[in-house]
């Protein structure tokens, strides 16, 4: 288990915190039942999946309990109310919870791992954002069709043998070439391999020994999980290797256009000077390479299992895709914001399974939650996503039901701030969601034009998890459709008057869509990831109700 205990320069303790350190009346959260001495709540656990065990403890004992494992207390929340008061950045942030900090070792302080007292946070935040604007994006997308054409090429081939396609593996080497060719200028080549790319094979080692290492006791660890050990120092050293000799190639070549790379290597804070480290530079291209492609491959994997298992919905998502871009054959950058129902399949998706599951929130003062829990300043409390997504006070006792018409801007609206959360909250959640989301709503609409999706009747979802989900074993047969050739929607079909939120200039750059929850540009959020780039909402209805 990575160290994480300590204190920061202004004296908050940081890193892992046993529960009742923090919770002055821990005994009223409640507790799975039969707990075993020294172990805790074990019985009936499978260290493989403990999102989906908290989620079944979570459906048994209500919006906030806790589990015990090794002699160390967790407490979880998944109810609006207390999820929504944990977002308040006057007096929560984020906290580096167990399974992050054991990335620590590889990804040091890049943005998604480093403490928030740690300067190389807010340094790379401000040189890398504008990395992620309207025009960096449209610049991207070009290279977003590049690599969806060697995945079509692909599928193509496949479809025409009468084989089905491996779903989360073809979505893996998708999202890691996107992210590779656009902000780092290189090219892994997964499409001409058998076999994942050994970046990949050392990355998903890493987050499972990560995910591991919480799951049998801290003193115990480099005894009953030595053999995993090695190979994971293995792992991280060739993540490493790769990615100097991917800076190095840089450094000899010269730039790169402006993508991400050169904004690391070249780029000086506008406020202060500063540059990022060589040594942080590698962290954070490593952060960006990870997380950069895990969690968007598993939301367009889960996107196409729904869309396969629900064809109603998939020829209403292929018609919108033909109306709107007809026979265009390399739709634009802005014709993809156009795909409003295509965006909502995402956005269930992501509902009901939101690849990074869970993130974790800390008490910056001593406080109530939600008017009835104290917690003292340090303590912390993990948000379970995909709970939180199913709480049926917010999205109705169907929670469980597949439905991208929860996504409408007049249920949108309708549902309280911070009730999704697929990207995290506040000053840190997930600098890059637009680039994913942009990525992620191209891909589906050149995939529905493309191709029938036929799924495997004996196919039942199965989940894995190795700190982010993915759906496990899933394969999809393919019928290629003829090509449309009806003309993309006239101007006056998709304006401002065919759906007031296009008048929006947050909706137009952080689009793929109109519908971001309101949350995203609240007026008590603290600029930064959790806002759009450009926040100006009035006369958006969508963001209206945010205000």
């Amino acid at each position: 288990m990575a160290e994480t205990t300590g204190t920061t320069e202004t004296g908050l303790p940081r890193g892992f915190r046993s529960a009742e350190l923090g919770w002055p009346e821990l005994h009223r959260i409640p507790h799975p039942p039969r707990r075993v001495p020294l172990l805790g709540d074990v019985l009936g656990v499978d260290r493989r999946t403990p999102v989906q065990d908290s989620m079944r403890f979570a459906r048994e004992l209500g919006p906030i309990f806790r589990r015990r494992a090794f002699g160390k207390e967790f407490v979880f929340v998944w109810g609006a109310r207390p999820a929504a008061d944990l977002a308040d950045e006057s007096r929560f942030a984020k906290h580096v919870g167990l399974g992050v900090a054991n990335l620590r070792p590889l990804a040091g302080d890049g943005l998604f791992t480093a403490y928030n007292h740690e300067p190389n946070w807010q340094l790379a935040h401000d040189v890398l954002a504008p990395g992620f604007s309207r025009e960096a994006m449209d610049a991207y997308h070009g290279m977003m069709l590049a690599v969806a054409g060697r995945l079509t090429a692909h599928w193509d081939r496949e479809a025409a043998a009468g084989r089905t396609v491996d779903v989360p593996g073809d979505m893996t080497k998708l999202t890691l070439e996107t992210i590779a060719r656009t902000g780092f200028g290189h090219d892994f080549g997964s499409f001409e391999r058998d076999r994942p790319h050994p970046f990949v094979t050392a990355m998903v080692g890493t987050l499972t020994y990560a995910q591991r290492l919480n799951s049998v006791p801290g003193p115990l660890a480099p005894l009953l999980l030595r053999t995993a050990a090695r190979r994971n120092a293995a792992d991280m050293a060739y993540l490493n290797r790769t990615v100097d000799d991917l800076v190095a190639e840089r450094r000899r070549s010269g730039r790169g256009d402006g993508d991400l790379l050169d904004r690391m290597l070249e780029t000086a804070h506008p406020e202060t000077g500063g540059k990022l480290s060589a040594e942080n530079v590698r962290k954070q291209v490593i952060t960006f390479l990870v997380a950069g492609h895990e969690t968007t491959s598993g939301a367009l994997s889960f996107a196409l299992y729904y869309l396969a298992r629900h064809p109603e919905i998939a020829v209403r998502a292929r018609a919108e895709v033909d109306r709107v871009w007809g026979g265009t054959e390399r739709p634009g950058y802005d014709q993809v914001a156009k795909l409003r129902y295509v965006r909502r399949v995402l956005d269930e998706s992501l509902r009901l399974w939101p690849t990074a599951p869970a993130f974790a929130r800390e008490a910056l003062r001593d406080t109530v939650l939600a008017d009835d829990h104290p917690m003292l300043r340090g303590a912390w409390a993990l948000v379970l996503t995909p709970m939180l997504h199913r709480d049926p006070e917010v999205w109705g006792e169907d929670a469980e039901r597949f439905d991208p018409d929860r996504f409408e801007p007049a249920a949108v609206r309708s549902r309280p701030p911070h009730t999704f959360k697929p990207f995290g909250t506040g000053a840190r959640a997930c600098i890059g969601r637009q680039f994913a989301l942009h990525e992620a709503t191209l891909v589906l609409g050149l995939l529905l034009r493309r191709y029938d999706l036929l799924p495997d009747p004996a196919y039942q979802l199965s989940v894995t998890e190795r700190l982010t989900m993915m759906p496990e074993g899933l394969r999809l047969g393919l019928e290629r459709r003829p090509t449309p050739v009806r003309a993309p929607e006239s101007a006056a079909e998709t304006g401002p008057e065919a759906d007031p939120a296009k008048a929006c200039p947050a909706h137009e750059v952080s689009a793929p869509g109109t519908t971001a929850e309101p949350n995203a540009t609240r007026a008590t959020d603290t600029p930064g990831e959790d806002a759009p780039v450009t926040t100006p909402t009035d006369g958006c209805p969508v963001h209206q109700s945010a205000h």
